[in-house]
């Protein structure tokens, strides 16, 4: 455990990050809260440590302990397609994030976490993307805009305010704990019924990070978080698939019949990322373990264990 860091709230604690990042919180001999608007489904221990209450309300945040060390800041509406379809579930995002980071500088809370997205680079000529390669222009989404907004947000606190940062720009986190319509959940539940399967673009290549990759690199941050402050890092596999290839080792694992269907790409969706991962390499520690293929069966493995209702 870091020697200053000993408790930490984490917002979207029932999300799939949220919970295995409190598990992996408590295993590691932190004291953990978790905010979230509802209940967690997977686990009573983590449900028992979790506020219900929607952040948009500022009186949820009053009612929150106040004597954090660190604020993890995962809560998000964060499939891009809704919010292509319902633009004010990016309002709810910048507004989130507004009384999170009120509520840490009115209790002189001095760190911070923020959930980002790869979904920052857009769609450009390029293929892998470094931290610094993000571009207004290129913003493709609601969502995309939320979360540059967010970036900005946090740096504007820290010069104002001295609440130090970190950043992570996430990419297509599966595994475990996810019981949404994400592509390798949906593909999976799919698959098992023999059901057509739909892919929205032919080309769409994407960096998948295993949760407990994804996990492991924010443990890193915390323990280090004095060398890793006030900065933005890819939390990536450093390797991409296309979403039919993906498709095409989820069919074969559970034997299925289920038809590919190719449409075109959805508006505000990128297209093609490979995350340079050097950064966090380097200054973190970081270093993926679980590469798309051993993921994807161990993602199958644990939804066959624990089917969605």
């Amino acid at each position: 455990m870091s020697e200053t860091i000993k408790k930490i709230l984490v917002t979207g604690a029932s999300g799939t990050i949220g919970t295995r990042l409190m598990e992996k919180l408590l295993e590691r001999g932190y004291q953990a809260v978790g905010v979230d608007w509802r209940p967690n489904q997977w686990s009573k221990t983590i449900n028992g440590l979790t506020i219900i209450g929607d952040l948009r309300d500022k009186a949820v945040l009053q009612k929150l302990p106040n004597d954090f060390d660190l604020v993890i800041h995962l809560a998000a509406n964060a499939r891009v397609y809704n919010l292509v379809v319902d633009p004010s579930m990016a309002r709810d995002n910048f507004e989130t994030l507004f009384n999170v980071l009120e509520f840490a500088r009115q209790n002189k809370i001095k760190r911070f976490m923020f959930s980002s997205s790869r979904e920052t680079y857009g769609n450009t000529e390029q293929i892998k993307y470094s931290e610094g390669d993000v571009r207004l222009r290129n913003c493709e989404s609601p969502y995309t805009a939320s979360k540059i907004a967010g970036e900005a947000m946090v740096y504007g606190y820290q010069r104002c305010y001295g609440i130090d940062f970190v950043v992570f720009r996430f990419s297509n986190v599966y595994g475990m704990y996810d019981g949404s319509d994400r592509a390798i959940p949906l593909f999976i539940g799919l698959a098992k019924e023999n059901k057509p399967i739909t892919i929205f673009g032919k080309d769409k290549l994407l960096d998948f990070t295993y949760i407990d990759d994804c996990v492991a690199g924010i443990m890193v941050a915390i323990t280090n978080f004095a060398t890793a402050k006030n900065d933005t890092y890819n939390l990536g596999a450093g390797q991409g698939l296309t979403i039919i290839e993906v498709a095409e080792i989820i069919k074969e694992a559970l034997k299925s019949q289920s038809q590919i269907i190719i449409q075109e790409n959805r508006a505000g969706e990128v297209v093609k990322f490979i995350a340079d991962i050097t950064k966090a390499q380097q200054k973190l520690g970081y270093q993926p373990k679980t590469f798309i293929k051993d993921g994807l069966a161990k993602s199958i493995a644990w939804y066959q264990q624990n089917p969605l209702k």
